[in-house]
């Protein structure tokens, strides 16, 4: 079995990479029946050189592999006829611009396995980036709110090496006496953590934020449980609101009065209710001034997310009176950071960690049979269709949905 690690194409550039040169050559080492090539890019974090010094082939032979590694969409006029490819292809919720690049894989026979859709038999996602995306999503929060009041200057994420980097710089900085707010616990929000924590700020129940005043920056980390409520006013939990969600109203703006700066790590799902609305955040009692959005949903459940932002541009202003995009450091304005693509900030990191879980859980799967049916979950066309599981895309294929 032959993978290519392809160069990454899509624009903006992407430095991910799927392998890292040492994940590499541990896969040769732990499966002697597997062959890598890496085609050559200029702009992998990892240089071609790295992966010849350890014995792994550098070279644009990728018609010659059975199975195309990578991590963004591929552009449709890089696409080969007839092979194996993983990449996340944004298409899962008939996401509307990725439309002909889904139409172009069933054109040219490709079997696409998308790594969101990479999950063990409970229907848990096995490798993902989303632990790194907290991670960066913390760390330009904070300095977004530095730069919305003057306070200090951090350099950007994509500047930096490693967390480490990211760890040293926050603990060179002061945060006045705030209110900090972490929705959700999954791989994004404990990402977050992470670096909260690493700051040294202290972390506060419930009960205490919403209650008590500090003489230092503390945060509080809550789950849908804590956010949302049942309608019925029965006692509710996470459980039951994963099931139900439309049984549920938000019950967000009691944090909304006493927070500074949110950070929004959560996983918002079909029917769920807003955290709040536009007309929430015009409320006079509405506090938050500064929003990191990781989860980055447009006109969703962070009201105030009206756009993506881009590492180029991570900030932008939004004016609740208006509903308009404005300077962040508008007085009036809340600043909101809602970089899409958080990982790509931290590259090697980031490579190291996903490629850790698809080197344990992907790579056995084509040489055991896939035995625990990996592959076959995350198989989404075939021999020029969608597989069954993926049928629900047809309309979206066919222009009906």
């Amino acid at each position: 079995m032959k993978f290519g690690i392809i160069r990454e194409c899509k624009n903006p550039p992407d430095k991910r990479v799927v392998l890292s040169p040492q994940l590499c050559q541990n896969v040769l080492e732990n499966h002697p029946k597997a062959n890598i090539v890496v085609e050559p890019s200029p702009i992998r974090v990892f240089d071609d050189s790295e992966y010849r010094e350890l014995g792994i082939e550098v070279a644009s032979k990728m018609e010659e592999c059975d199975v195309l590694l990578g991590v963004k969409e591929v552009p449709i006029d890089a696409l080969i006829s007839n092979k194996k490819y993983f990449f996340f292809s944004h298409t899962i919720k008939k996401q509307p611009y990725n439309r002909d690049l889904l139409r172009a894989i069933l054109e040219k026979k490709i079997e696409l396995y998308d790594h969101e859709v990479i999950t063990n038999a409970k229907g848990m996602r096995l490798v993902a980036f989303g632990r790194y995306a907290g991670i960066v999503g913390a760390y330009n929060g904070v300095r977004a709110f530095g730069l919305k009041y003057g306070t200090f200057n951090l350099p950007k994420a994509e500047m930096l090496k490693d967390q480490r980097a990211l760890i040293t710089e926050l603990n060179n900085i002061k945060l006045p006496n705030i209110k900090i707010l972490l929705t959700g616990r999954g791989r994004v929000g404990n990402g977050a953590r992470e670096m909260l924590d690493a700051m040294h700020l202290r972390r506060v129940n419930v009960g205490d934020y919403l209650n008590q005043t500090f003489d230092e920056p503390v945060y509080c980390q809550i789950d849908a449980s804590e956010y949302n409520k049942r309608k019925d006013g029965v006692r509710g939990n996470k459980a039951d609101f994963f099931a139900n969600p439309e049984e549920y109203k938000s019950n967000f703006f009691r944090f909304a009065e006493v927070t500074d700066f949110y950070i929004a790590g959560h996983f918002y799902g079909d029917g769920a209710p807003y955290l709040y609305t536009r007309d929430d955040a015009k409320h006079h009692e509405f506090k938050i001034k500064v929003v990191a959005d990781i989860s980055c949903d447009i006109d969703g459940p962070v009201a105030t997310t009206v756009q993506p932002s881009t590492i180029a541009n991570p900030i932008y202003g939004y004016d609740p009176q208006s509903e308009t995009v404005v300077d962040y450091k508008n007085p009036e304005a809340i600043a909101v950071m809602a970089v899409d693509n958080l990982p790509a900030e931290l590259p090697r990191d980031a490579s190291y960690g996903f490629g850790e879980a698809f080197s344990k859980y992907v790579i056995p799967a084509f040489f055991n049979g896939d035995k625990d049916g990996i592959l076959s979950r995350a198989k989404m066309t075939e021999n020029g269709g969608l597989t069954e599981r993926y049928a629900y895309l047809q309309d979206y294929v066919d222009g009906k949905g």
